[in-house]
């Protein structure tokens, strides 16, 4: 079955001027081109589109622009910070931008208990009406959204749906499927990982590879749909040195490096981040051309 946010997501880059402003003309024509080549619905201003370093009047200008291209149905914006007053305050934002849908990661860098996890995601699904994907990445937050802390919070909050997987545990998710009967979605935060999620009851993907193959991963979920796992095994190992070479170094430092490349609204990374050396643009451009893109000279 699909999820209700579609089957590929895309975690959308923030395109900056070269001079570090936000590019919104940019991030208009990037929604249409990925809304054109399999995206359904745009994540805007995630862990991709460099949040940590978007004001909050840059995030309400960026879901609005979005929301002006894609409509509010398919923008889901990314609101949660490790402030948990800051996130219900950027809810507020998000809704009054017309954003249709929430990604609530988990708080960063201060390692709340999961006592700590109910409270927050609580408090921000408690302040909106509109439905709420958790995103669960431990490797960038340092804490894991354990399966009985988001059973308990799907069952208490009507408008905790969906979970972003950047675990990549399956039978954690094996667990997560059989506690809720499937109706938590289940999202892979991985690429690399859409094919196993699928394999125990996952319904897509919030994917960074989408900017570049989208059309390629919607083949991949068909053919799972249709009972073709050889297809779709296929489609997995031909484009798994794209999903993983995309993450050999700080995300999005190589996505953007291939957008660049193409041709694609994206420009600088903003610091702490830095834009890709000339290695990395060369590994960038073999990346690209093992799946058959070619790059612009």
């Amino acid at each position: 079955m699909p999820g209700r946010f579609g089957r590929v997501l895309t975690a959308m880059a923030t395109p900056f001027s070269p001079d570090g402003n936000l590019d919104v003309d940019g991030a208009q024509r990037l929604a249409r081109h990925l809304l054109d080549t399999g995206t359904e619905t745009l994540v805007v201003a995630g862990t991709t589109g460099e949040s940590p370093t978007l004001t909050a009047d840059e995030k309400a200008r960026l879901w609005a622009a979005v929301v002006e291209v894609a409509g509010g149905d398919r923008v889901m914006a990314g609101t949660s910070t490790y402030s948990t007053a800051e996130s219900v305050e950027l809810t507020h934002l998000a809704e009054k931008a017309g954003a249709g849908s929430l990604l609530l990661v988990t708080p960063y860098y201060n390692k709340p208990p999961q006592s700590g996890l109910v409270a927050h995601f609580s408090a921000i699904a408690g302040s909106t009406g509109l439905p709420c994907m958790l995103y669960n990445i431990p490797g960038r937050t340092a804490c894991t959204i354990e399966v009985p802390t988001m059973v308990r919070l799907f069952e208490q909050l009507d408008n905790v749906v969906a979970v972003k997987d950047a675990v990549g545990d399956m039978a954690a998710a094996s667990r997560l499927q059989r506690e809720t009967g499937g109706q938590l979605e289940q999202y892979s935060g991985d690429d690399k990982n859409l094919l196993p999620l699928l394999a125990v009851g996952g319904v897509g993907v919030v994917s960074v590879a989408a900017h570049l193959v989208g059309p390629a991963l919607q083949e991949l979920v068909r053919a799972f749909d249709a009972g073709d796992t050889a297809t779709a095994l296929d489609l997995h190992l031909r484009h798994l040195e794209l999903f993983e070479g995309l993450f050999a170094t700080a995300s999005p430092i190589l996505l953007k490096a291939c957008m660049n490349l193409l041709g694609l609204p994206a420009g600088p990374l903003r610091p702490p981040l830095v834009d890709a050396t000339p290695d990395q643009v060369e590994f960038a451009r073999g990346l690209l051309s093992g799946v058959g893109l070619e790059p612009r000279d």
